[in-house]
This record gives structure tokens, sequence and C-alpha cells, in this order.
């Protein structure tokens, strides 16, 4: 993966407001045309510009209505499985979330809040082996997910901003529903303890959320506070990557309001 530092950005900019086209300074400058236009997005948000006003409105740029609990759900599985691309092909970006055909109902979902998030625009199904990839396209993708950027998710910040913070406070069970639809699982979990003498197998419920980004572990597990979910890091395989969630109380909670997948 190349990075590309301060001065190539500002060097890209430069050439763009000087009438360049993206896909020329992209060539000269051998960076993405997705980062360059990523650059540009974030150089007008900066300067307070909106990103050009079109329809389909956009809630961030046109102060539209914003359906904040599909959105809170959306924005979780966008965090965990989640990705923003313009293929070469493409004009306009698009949101594909990638989910696994042995939860049917998770893939009915996220279509269906995608459609909530973005009434004015179209949702496709794309099928893969052994899944599907979800997907929407608008201009307005990286407005609502600045999150979005070059790089993979877990070598880069993941920030909240206020706003999405607030939807997300408003929204906690559906923002948690969201990961766990994504990067976790409901398993049964087994031990054993001597009991009279006799070795005995106890077998009990537990929620597994695994994400190799720190911030979003961190999303995560800030959420679980705020709800009074008990939660503990746990290394599998010599990684820290996995936070477990199996206090009765805790996991009766879960199961309340996420539930297994299906």
């Amino acid at each position: 993966m190349n990075l590309h530092g301060t001065e190539v950005r500002q060097k890209a900019l430069t050439l763009i407001r000087s009438g360049s086209k993206g896909a020329d300074v992209a060539r000269e400058l051998n960076v993405p045309r997705g980062t360059v236009a990523y650059w540009l997005h974030m150089d007008r948000s900066e300067r307070g510009e909106c990103p050009g006003r079109h329809n389909p409105p956009c809630h961030r740029c046109d102060g539209i209505p914003l359906d904040t609990t599909a959105y809170a759900y959306l924005l979780a599985l966008y965090l965990g499985d989640g990705h923003i691309s313009r293929p070469f092909q493409h004009r306009v970006p698009n949101l594909m979330i990638t989910l696994d055909d042995s939860w049917p109902g998770i893939q009915n979902e996220a279509e269906a809040a995608m459609r909530k998030v973005f009434p004015d625009n179209a949702t496709c199904r794309v099928r893969r082996t052994g899944c599907h990839n979800i997907k929407v396209y608008s201009k307005h993708l990286p407005c609502l997910f600045p999150q979005h950027g070059p790089g993979r998710k877990h070598e880069r910040p993941i920030v909240l901003e206020p706003w999405q913070q607030e939807i997300v406070n408003a929204h906690r069970w559906d923002f948690v529903r969201g990961l766990i639809h994504s990067d976790g699982c409901r398993n049964m979990n087994w031990t054993t303890r001597v009991v009279d003498g006799v070795r005995k197998r106890y077998e009990y419920p537990r929620y597994y959320f695994t994400n190799v980004s720190d911030d979003i572990r961190q999303l995560y597990t800030d959420t679980l506070d705020r709800l009074g979910v008990e939660w503990k890091h746990c290394t599998r395989a010599g990684k820290a990557y996995n936070i477990s969630v199996a206090r009765r109380a805790s996991v009766a909670l879960m199961d309340a309001h996420v539930g297994p997948k299906y």
C-alpha cells in the first residue's frame, strides 16, 4: 500500500485549483483517482463548501431529514464489513457491505437500512462466492461516512464526528447490533468444574466481537460501557483483537437487543 504525504496532497489540490482535471493529476502524481477525489472532498469540507448540490439531496449538504436509527446501524456495518470505492467505470462512489450468505436476514436488514438512509438512491445485491455485496451509489457517501479514506480502516484513525456521536448516543443498541452483525457473533462457550470430586461440563452463551482496528473496538466498548454491559478483552490465537461479553446479566441485555445472527 502506498501512503501519500501532506506534500503530495497539497500539490494535487494546487493542480486541481489551477484547472487540471482529477484524472490528469492522478496520473501525474501516480496517485489513485479515488484518492485525489477524496482529497478534494475533504478540502471542500474543511473550507465549508458543499461538495456539489444536486439531486438526490444530502442530509449534510442540504439539511434533509435523516433516519438516524437506520444510520446508526448502517454506520456500524460500514465500520465492520463496509467499503467505499469509486471503480474506474463508475463516476459515482459506492458503499458496499459484504455479508455472508449464512445470514440472509442480516442481508435484508442491511439493504433496508441503506434504503432508509438513501431513500432516493437505488440499492442492489451482487452475488459472490458464499456472500453478497449490498451496494448503494451516491456522490454524498463521503459526507455521511467521513471515516472513508485511503488505505485500510485499521491502518488509519477512525474517529466519529460530533454529529455522528450524537446519533450513536441516541441509538446505542442499533450501533452495537450493527457491529455484532458485521464482526461479531453469539456462540456457546464451555468450561469444566469439579463438583463433589466429579468434573462436570458447563455451557453458557457468550458474545464475541473481533476487529483489528483499535479505534473501532474502542467505539464498541465505549458504547457497551454506556449501556451497562460488562465486557473484557479476550486473546485468541495470540491476538488481542477480541471483546467478550459473558456475564449472565450482560448476555441477557445483549439477547434482548441484539440476539443471534439470522
